[in-house]
């Protein structure tokens, strides 16, 4: 909904804010979707507060199109993707210890996705993720996100923002030894591999040439340096 081309941003926060008095039990009509959630996590024992903090987010897309800094981008990572991270561990009864783990590794996530996603979101939403202050430290402009390929100066803003994500790689490869349910553990493991491989990826090639993404190779790679360490411990 935060995406629709055909809607303002007042209709989007609109129609979720129905989405959030549906998810809330303050109405029941209005939002089909969010009435399901509410039944599922009412059986699960999940709070509402993730998907909550995800409109956080959503209401942020329809209205916000550019950030100005890394903090201000990892401020709006904590609503739209560390949510995700958080309720599939309550799900499964995890301890919150594993969340700054957990927040890290879906904020990587997140910004290898913007990175890859970087010239379409501009083109179809006007949407930059790209901090506006480290494109002018480098003498760059979102425009050139528009570009074939890369600057040189463009490249340095990815290369920066790509050397935080691998910070944030790092400190979420902790999350597979917080975990205590074994299947669990194997896949956040296998995901901590594959943030860390499309990272990489990213560094190498311009993802304003090609979409950079990860092959089977990748996924099989992943699945084999995560199992063994971690199946029978």
């Amino acid at each position: 909904m935060a995406d629709h081309p055909g809607l303002s941003g007042d209709d989007k926060v609109a129609r979720l804010d129905v989405m959030e008095a549906v998810l809330t039990g303050t109405r029941d009509e209005g939002a089909p979707s969010a009435l399901v959630l509410r039944m599922s996590l009412q059986e699960s024992g999940v709070p509402a507060i993730h998907a909550r903090e995800l409109l956080v987010a959503f209401r942020q897309d329809a209205r916000k199109n550019r950030y100005e800094s890394w903090a201000e981008l990892m401020d709006y990572c904590r609503y739209s993707a560390a949510p995700v991270g958080r309720y599939v561990l309550d799900l499964h009864g995890e301890s919150r210890d594993t969340w700054p783990a957990s927040d890290a590794l879906c904020a990587a996530l997140q910004v290898n996705n913007h990175l890859q996603d970087v010239a379409p979101d501009l083109r179809s939403m006007d949407r930059c993720y790209v901090p506006q202050d480290w494109l002018a430290k480098h003498g760059a402009a979102t425009d050139d996100i528009a570009r074939e390929q890369s600057t040189p100066e463009l490249r340095a803003v990815f290369n920066e923002m790509l050397v935080e994500t691998q910070s944030l790689n790092t400190a979420g490869a902790a999350l597979p030894g917080l975990v205590k349910a074994r299947r669990l553990r194997v896949e956040t493991a296998v995901i901590a591999n594959l943030a860390h491989r499309l990272t990489a990826k990213l560094q190498v090639h311009d993802a304003l040439a090609m979409r950079v993404k990860l092959n089977a190779a990748d996924f099989a790679a992943a699945a084999l340096a995560a199992s063994p360490r971690l199946l029978w411990s």
